[in-house]
């Protein structure tokens, strides 16, 4: 009974890092104008975060086991609300920078240890209420998250001021070290893994998946291979990387345990979780990115969508749990349902246009919400029957979730390119086509009805207000017609997700029955 105690503090504790930063991420520009920073340099203060995590998620089981899982949790809880709340008290931007990478570090540092606790304190027969537990991280909060930060950014226009976003740091916190300190085994700590100790691995992970996670997440500001900088980020993590792999291959006590990817649902919980972050996190965005883009809605407006989404965790998140409890159900077949679902709601997505609200959005969102619970479930099921000793839980838990970090990164960069490349077609056919329309209309008139003089009383040039009306009309289009693209490759996604499921997974059963014959 203690150690439900101890999830529940892990549980409140990952919560409280998901929360900071998508809320920091949200409120990005608030935060930015309040210390005074401008916009280049403050899409570093993202970059970097998503940088640390990932170090922090491929090590941290390592760490727990080393130094016992609940003095290492402790330990966690109190460096994340540490970094958090001292980053609203500088104006230093090295500092920030600084700062800001501790802070992804912890949030890295926290993730992996909810499944870790889980597969541990967990018997079989309830073990999957305790992966639904973990499933919150990558669909609950990160959709709750943005009405928090919706209202967040109203507190912000009074006297609260933008630094209230990192405030729930220390209760939160509080609250999850002594329910942990309370519910947890006390480890003996085994510091002789030192000895043993992966520093390679560790060097080449923050080499090599760092620089990746920047290229993505900054490549598009510099112009990708127009950028020295980018260049050299590129040949490090093309360098690091496989040197990554070979050195945790042949490694007596590695960090990532490759050779557990021979186990086919292994291989699925890794790939599967990947995708399934890139398309989630960009079908909660792109909604989100219209309504305020094309609709002029404020956060508070836009964001009751994902709140849908995140209430809808709530209950099908225990509810998948207990279906695929049923030794009859096949999870495969339940996670393929929920990809389909996915499917639709990205294709019914691909039909917005400009006059769309938050009510055409309501019946594709609820397809999300089901699919999603629908996806996540029978994968932490398949990925974590994998799991044959209880020393294997880690190495599982840091493979499955180090992709987490690099999913979030890659869904950054595909947005951008869909942006870029679609959206610069998109506007210049719309352009072209509008100029052409114009241009045959000035033929048979000679000048258009509508057109205002060309001079204002004082002499000086006009800006038409129908060139202005045009000139937005032309952005809103634009804005559409990318958006709906965005939804067309995320089903795309969604689609080779469904083939490398069929092909790839095995059936499994039920914790309490595999678990059981062993």
């Amino acid at each position: 009974m203690k150690m439900l105690v101890a999830l529940a503090g892990v549980v409140i504790a990952a919560m409280s890092t998901e929360l900071n930063d998508a809320v920091s991420g949200i409120i990005l520009n608030d935060i930015l104008g309040g210390l005074g920073i401008s916009h280049d340099p403050g899409t570093w203060v993202e970059s970097l975060y998503i940088t640390g995590e990932v170090v922090g998620m491929s090590c941290s089981p390592w760490f727990a086991i080393t130094f016992g899982l609940r003095r290492w949790t402790l330990f966690v809880i109190c460096f994340a609300c540490v970094t958090t709340l001292l980053i609203p008290t500088t104006a230093n931007l090295t500092l920030l920078y600084v700062l800001r990478v501790l802070q992804g570090l912890s949030g890295g540092l926290t993730i992996p240890l909810l499944m870790t606790t889980a597969l541990r304190a967990l018997p079989p027969p309830i073990r999957l209420y305790g992966l639904a537990a973990y499933a919150l991280t990558a669909t609950f909060f990160p959709n709750l998250s943005t009405l928090m930060a919706a209202l967040w950014t109203e507190a912000g226009d009074g006297p609260l001021g933008w630094q209230f976003s990192f405030y729930e740091a220390l209760p939160l916190a509080t609250i999850a070290a002594l329910l942990v300190w309370y519910g947890m085994v006390v480890d003996p700590p085994q510091l002789q893994r030192f000895r043993k100790f992966d520093w390679r691995g560790l060097l080449l992970v923050m080499i090599g998946l760092g620089s990746l996670t920047t290229v993505l997440q900054q490549g598009d500001r510099y112009d990708w291979f127009k950028s020295t900088t980018i260049c050299l980020l590129t040949l490090s993590a093309a360098v690091a990387i496989p040197l990554l792999l070979i050195n945790e291959w042949f490694h007596e006590l590695p960090l990532l345990k490759l050779q557990m990817l021979g186990r086919r649902n292994l291989a699925y919980g890794l790939i599967g979780l990947f995708t399934f972050l890139i398309v989630t996190s960009s079908s909660s965005s792109i909604p989100i990115s219209y309504l305020e883009q094309v609709q002029d809605f404020r956060p508070l407006q836009a964001y009751g969508l994902t709140t849908l989404v995140a209430c809808m965790q709530l209950v099908l998140l225990p509810a998948m749990a207990l279906l695929l409890n049923i030794k009859s159900v096949d999870p495969r077949v339940v996670s393929f349902l929920g990809l389909a679902c996915v499917l639709t709601a990205c294709i019914g997505n691909t039909f917005l246009t400009d006059v769309w609200k938050n009510g055409e959005f309501w019946l594709w969102q609820v397809f999300q919400g089901f699919g999603e619970a629908m996806i996540v479930m029978p994968l932490l099921l398949m990925a974590t029957n994998t799991v044959k000793k209880p020393e294997e839980g880690p190495f599982a838990s840091s493979l499955v979730n180090t992709p987490r970090a690099l999913g979030e990164a890659t869904s950054t960069w595909l947005l951008q390119l869909i942006t870029r490349w679609r959206g610069d077609l998109h506007s210049s056919r719309l352009t072209d086509q509008a100029g052409q329309e114009r241009y045959r209309a000035v033929q048979g008139h000679g000048v258009l009805p509508n057109d205002p003089p060309p001079l204002l009383p004082n002499g000086q040039p006009r800006t038409p207000d129908s060139m202005i009306q045009f000139i937005e009309t032309i952005r809103h289009e634009t804005t559409v017609l990318t958006l709906s693209d965005a939804f067309a490759l995320m089903g795309a996604i969604t689609v080779g997700l469904m083939v490398v499921l069929i092909v790839l997974t095995e059936r499994t059963y039920p914790p309490r029955i595999v678990f059981a014959k062993k």
